[in-house]
C-alpha cells in the first residue's frame, strides 16, 4: 500500500497546482493566526479551487474560536479538520466534519492514552511540537516512540526528502505530513523539494530505502 502524503502549510495557488500535478493526497491550509503560514478564507478559496476530485483540503486550527472555525467551514469547505492544540474530543467532534488530532510527541508519554481521548477521529498526526507550541518547526522526535495506530497514523515533524525514508521504514505510517522541509521559507514551498520529497516517499514504498 502507498503512504499517503500532505503537503502542509500551502499559501499560494501554485504550489496546489503543483502538489496536485506530483500526486499529493492531501494540502494543509492553516487558518490559526499565531501562525507564519496562517492565510484567510479569501486566499484559502483561490488555492482551494486548484484542488480536483479526490485531493483532499485539510483545514488546520489551534484552540481557535468556534465562531471562526464556522466561519472558516462555511467559506472553504474543507474536507478534514486538524487539531493542533488542547482542544477536547467533544470540542473536535462538534462541527460535524471528519477530523485528524495532532499529538505532541514532545509533551505526551503515553500517546495512546492520549488518543483514547478522540474517539471520534479519523486520524491521528504524531507531531514533534510540544503542547502549546506550533508545528512546523522542522524538528523530529524519536520514531521509535510512534505507537502502532493503523490507518489512523500520520507521520509528521522534521521530515525532509532525506529522511523520509528511513521514518517509513520504522514507523509504517498511514501517511506522511511535510511542510518546512519542502519550504524556502515559512509557506513558500519549494519545487524542487516538494518534487524529491514524493519521489523520496515513491522510493521507500518501493521497498529501495537508502
Amino acid at each position: 500500500m502507498s503512504t499517503r502524503i500532505k503537503f502542509c502549510g500551502i499559501t499560494r495557488p501554485q504550489d496546489a497546482r503543483l502538489a496536485v500535478d506530483l500526486g499529493v493526497d492531501a494540502i494543509g491550509l492553516v487558518f490559526t493566526r499565531r501562525s507564519q503560514r496562517f492565510l484567510g478564507i479569501t486566499q484559502a478559496r483561490e488555492i482551494r479551487r486548484q484542488l480536483p476530485p479526490f485531493t483532499a483540503a485539510v483545514a488546520l486550527f489551534m484552540d481557535d474560536d468556534p465562531g471562526w472555525i464556522e466561519e472558516v467551514i462555511a467559506g472553504v469547505q474543507p474536507d478534514l479538520l486538524q487539531f493542533h492544540g488542547a482542544e477536547p474530543g467533544s470540542f473536535a467532534a462538534s462541527f460535524s466534519r471528519p477530523y485528524i488530532k495532532a499529538v505532541p510527541m514532545a509533551s505526551v508519554d503515553d500517546a495512546i492514552a492520549y488518543v483514547s481521548l478522540h474517539p471520534a477521529a479519523n486520524g491521528f498526526l504524531l507531531d514533534s511540537h510540544a503542547l502549546g507550541a506550533l508545528g512546523g518547526s522542522g524538528e523530529t522526535f524519536d520514531w521509535r516512540r510512534a505507537p502502532r495506530l493503523g490507518r489512523s497514523t500520520i507521520l509528521a515533524g522534521g521530515l525532509t526528502a532525506d529522511n523520509v525514508a528511513q521514518a517509513i521504514a520504522l514507523v509504517r505510517p498511514y501517511a506522511v505530513d511535510v511542510s518546512s522541509g519542502i519550504e524556502t521559507a515559512p509557506g513558500i514551498k519549494d519545487p524542487a523539494r516538494m518534487r524529491r520529497f514524493v519521489e523520496a516517499v515513491r522510493t521507500a514504498d518501493a521497498g529501495i530505502v537508502k
